[in-house]
């Protein structure tokens, strides 16, 4: 490969960095040509970027990024791919569907301004809540009040009309 062509990849890398607040690396060792078209197609349903890439390369990129991307370099090794994403956990999503047969495993991720290294953090990485989950969260948080207080309001009509009854009985 020439000089000028691997700037190139090294400089697009750069940009894909900047562009997407989240990223998986990802072992593709043993992953046949079905398979592969396969979890493209995935990625491609989960709006998640994958891109296979020479390691070299990637330590390049990292080392240009004003994010520091040390701890990382340690998992550059094999084949990787990265995946892309701009919401942290749908990667870890999909890659647990494939932890049973191992391939693709997990190397290392930065999602939500962290570095996770290792495959055994692929549970983290999936509990973490996308924005939508969160609003989701704190708007149900915030009805609540007002569900239990309406609730409370049409229980305490019920609850007058019992005693009416039962006073109007006694006497």
């Amino acid at each position: 490969m020439k000089k000028e062509v691997k700037d190139t990849i090294i400089v697009e890398l750069g940009e894909q960095l900047k562009k997407y607040p989240h990223f998986y690396l990802v072992d593709v060792t043993g992953l046949n040509a079905e398979d592969t078209s396969n979890l493209r197609r995935k990625c491609f349903k989960n709006e998640i970027k994958m891109v296979v890439v020479k390691n070299k390369l990637l330590h390049k990129a990292f080392e240009a990024s004003e994010i520091d991307f040390e701890p990382l370099y340690g998992t550059l090794k094999g084949n990787t791919a990265v995946m892309f994403t701009n919401v942290a956990n749908k990667p870890a999503k999909m890659l647990k569907e494939y932890t049973k047969a191992g391939i693709p495993a997990l190397k290392a991720a930065y999602a939500e301004e962290g570095i996770y290294v290792g495959a055994d953090k692929l549970e983290e990485l999936s509990a973490i809540k996308s924005k939508t989950e969160l609003i989701a969260d704190v708007v149900a948080l915030l009805q609540s009040p007002i569900k239990n207080v309406v609730s409370g309001l049409n229980a305490g009509g019920k609850v007058h009309g019992l005693l009416d009854a039962i006073a109007e009985r006694n006497k």
